[in-house]
């Protein structure tokens, strides 16, 4: 359990780790994640464990709801199609990727393949949102990477129900499957639509900046929790409500006094929650024994990237003779951003402790995991500057921009 004196521990290390990294033009996350390993072998370190509930049920609505604000709907309607075909078909071609390569390479089971495939196939918002944050990226990009990283979780956290339900041996129907997706869909979007309408209509009749930020933090976890409480996609209802609140909220529901109130506190509580996850989830791989699976893991990075590479590419070039035609060099920012995190970890840990490979399958997702922060966080800036989505400024001053910094 998190305790006022383990959070003020984390958030001192945090803190110490956003200046060194600003010395060492490190990226934040990367850095939080070093340095929760190097915590977890220290003899004050504090006994704590990233467990999905507190991912899903603490960490994940705040994040969701901050990045949500800032995207602006016009833009995001106009790139809808792109984001929806990477959230999806892009999704079940990473999963179908990994999946037959874990089975025949791997030697895997298919119920150990297909689970392992969709918890890790989804890129995680966690981790693409503040490594883009750091790296100071604007425009198109940003907001197709950020649209899809929140929309795809989506689609793993259905399609993971799916593998479950078919790896329990309980039965599955081709129908039942569509209807569970609408229902998760248009549930989690109804729930966040009703949330953000009942706090806008609030938050209309005062003027106090701190009752309309306490009426943002509703809207944050109320649409998360209800939507979960009813079944359906959590993630859903609180990005449908970050993007209702952040484009109608200045247009007169929050005060422009609020609405400045409202942006520093989902600033600082992103910072924070970041700082949190990244540290605990170095703690947590720390203590991970993957010297047993190096040939699954090695087989499990080799697969989960020709996954992305071919969803990334396959799906930009379904619209290479239209207005949405988006660029090579944002398709290779795309694919090499698409980064996993905290989701693929709580989707693992997530599973039923009876499956016979659980172990393996939980073992090898943080592996991934750690490759993809660490690897793929250090490079992505070095490649944007290569590609030219970024200036040497941006570049430069990495260590600088922590997780809070919006766009």
């Amino acid at each position: 359990m998190l305790t006022i004196e383990s959070i003020e521990l984390l958030l001192l290390v945090a803190a110490v780790v956003a200046m060194l990294a600003r010395r060492l033009r490190l990226p934040y996350s990367v850095g939080l994640v070093l340095g929760g390993i190097v915590l977890a072998w220290l003899p004050f370190a504090p006994d704590l464990s990233l467990t999905r509930e507190l991912i899903f049920n603490a960490f994940l609505p705040p994040l969701i709801f901050e990045a949500a604000l800032y995207i602006a709907w016009p833009a995001l309607r106009k790139d809808l199609p792109v984001v929806l075909t990477l959230a999806t078909l892009g999704v079940v071609l990473s999963v179908g990727v990994t999946t037959l390569g874990m089975h025949y390479w791997a030697h895997w089971s298919w119920p150990a393949a297909l689970l392992f495939g969709v918890l890790i196939s989804a890129t995680d918002p966690v981790s693409v949102i503040a490594t883009f944050k750091e790296a100071g990226v604007h425009g198109r990009l940003r907001a197709l990477v950020e649209a899809e990283s929140l929309l795809n979780d989506s689609t793993a956290a259905v399609g993971f129900s799916v593998a479950i339900a078919l790896a329990t041996g309980a039965a599955i129907t081709p129908l039942g499957t569509v209807q569970f997706l609408a229902v998760t869909i248009v549930g989690g979007v109804a729930c966040g639509g009703a949330v953000a309408a009942a706090v806008l209509a609030l938050a209309g009749r005062t003027e106090d900046p701190l009752v309309e930020i306490t009426f943002t933090t509703i809207a944050a976890y109320g649409s998360f929790w209800l939507a979960e409480y009813l079944d359906v996609s959590g993630v859903l209802a609180t990005l449908t409500a970050g993007i209702m609140m952040g484009n109608l909220g200045p247009l007169g529901a929050i005060s422009p006094k609020g609405r400045e109130a409202v942006v520093s506190f989902w600033d600082y509580a992103a910072f924070v929650v970041n700082s949190l996850i990244f540290l605990l989830m170095g703690m947590l791989e720390a203590h991970q024994n993957f010297t047993e699976v190096l040939l699954p893991i090695g087989i499990a990075i080799v697969l989960v990237t020709a996954g992305r590479a071919l969803s990334t590419y396959l799906c930009c070039s379904l619209f290479l003779g239209s207005a949405l035609k988006v660029k090579t060099s944002h398709q290779h920012v795309l694919f090499w951003g698409g980064l996993r995190g905290a989701l693929a970890l709580a989707l693992s840990l997530g599973l039923p402790t009876t499956l016979p490979y659980r172990d393996a399958v939980v073992t090898v997702a943080f592996a991934v995991v750690a490759y993809s922060v660490i690897v793929q966080g250090l490079s992505i800036t070095p490649l944007m500057r290569a590609l030219g989505e970024i200036g040497p400024a941006s570049a430069d001053n990495l260590g600088e921009a922590s997780p809070e910094a919006s766009g």
